[in-house]
């Protein structure tokens, strides 16, 4: 039998406790504006798959895309021309726009803005009047968007998850030494057939002190190693592990276990044709092909290049009515 505590997790995952918070006063009122039914409370909870081969299937199958970025004015005229100004945050990753509202962007600026997203790793606007519906719908343009299994939801809007510390802190107490949430460096989706690409968050509620976000560029990891270093891990492969384990029907009392997929250690963008670094020390398990102590010094090594070297990295503190659109291709956050 898996231990107590392991269960427990994934029960409290597959049964979230039913605790609710009045909602803060900005996220209300944007809600009310995008008319959200909020009647049946916030959020919405969708039924949470409990075994590994159902969750398995999610998006099990390759899927046709085209980057919206490849398709875009490599000078991205239409998009900076309309912008009131335009700021590189650090040398290497990070990029903040002002005057440009994300929902009134024509076809042709959506494209350039993907085209940003892929060179710079994170693009930022601030002060946007931006309704759940919208954000979606730009999603839409740049891929299909993906609806979780099992986070939080804006009710009638599938595909917008809703981040909520204050609530989680209900379900899964936190502290200075855990944390919780999306604090250790990551990728979205990794176990995924097709892992993520765009992902847009919009704060609406902030704190005054504290919630800062991280970025990391992996083009820029990639080239702080040595080219004869690039020769051994291109063309690798690894296995890449779910945030979330999950109950194998098959055997039970196993234990839970992790969706495990096998993708590149070095990814390509497609828009770009930039080589980026595709580790995190949260997920990604052992290169194929190693022996376990093999993988393990040269990934710990790899996880260092990203997490240590402070000049690849954005560090961006949020304002209200902020959204970040950042690469999960070419990015750790």
């Amino acid at each position: 039998m898996a231990p107590a505590p392991i269960l427990d997790s994934i029960v409290d995952t597959i049964e979230p406790r039913k605790e609710t918070l009045p909602l803060p006063e900005p996220a209300r009122q944007r809600l009310l504006k995008a008319a959200i039914d909020l009647s049946k409370g916030y959020p919405y909870r969708p039924s949470v798959p409990l075994y590994l081969q159902d969750v398995y299937k999610i998006r099990d199958e390759e899927r046709l895309y085209q980057d919206a970025g490849a398709r875009a004015d490599k000078s991205k005229k239409n998009l900076f021309s309309a912008a009131t100004k335009v700021t590189d945050l650090t040398t290497h990753i990070g990029t903040e726009i002002e005057g440009l509202q994300l929902k009134d962007l024509t076809p042709q600026q959506r494209d350039e803005l993907a085209l940003l997203i892929a060179e710079r790793s994170v693009v930022f606007f601030r002060n946007q009047d931006l309704t759940p519906q919208q954000q979606k719908e730009l999603g839409e343009w740049f891929g299909e968007v993906e609806v979780h299994p099992q986070t939080p939801q804006v009710p009638g809007v599938p595909g917008v998850t809703v981040i909520w510390p204050d609530l989680f802190t209900l379900e899964r107490p936190a502290d200075f030494r855990r944390p919780g949430g999306a604090s250790n460096w990551h990728s979205d989706l990794v176990h995924e057939r097709q892992p993520a690409g765009i992902t847009h968050l919009h704060n609406d509620t902030v704190p005054p002190t504290g919630g800062d976000t991280l970025w990391a560029s992996g083009y820029s990891a990639y080239e702080k190693l040595s080219p004869e270093f690039r020769k051994i891990i291109d063309g690798k492969y690894a296995v890449y592990r779910s945030a979330h384990p999950y109950i194998d029907r098959q055997d039970p009392n196993a234990g839970p276990k992790y969706i495990e997929r096998t993708h590149p250690l070095v990814r390509v963008h497609p828009a770009t044709g930039w080589k980026a670094l595709w580790v995190n020390r949260s997920m990604t398990v052992r290169i194929v092909g190693l022996d376990k102590a093999e993988s393990d010094v040269i990934l710990n090594y790899l996880y260092d290049v990203y997490e240590k070297n402070v000049d690849i990295q954005v560090r961006f503190k949020w304002t209200p009515g902020t959204s970040a659109l950042w690469d999960n291709r070419s990015v750790i956050s």
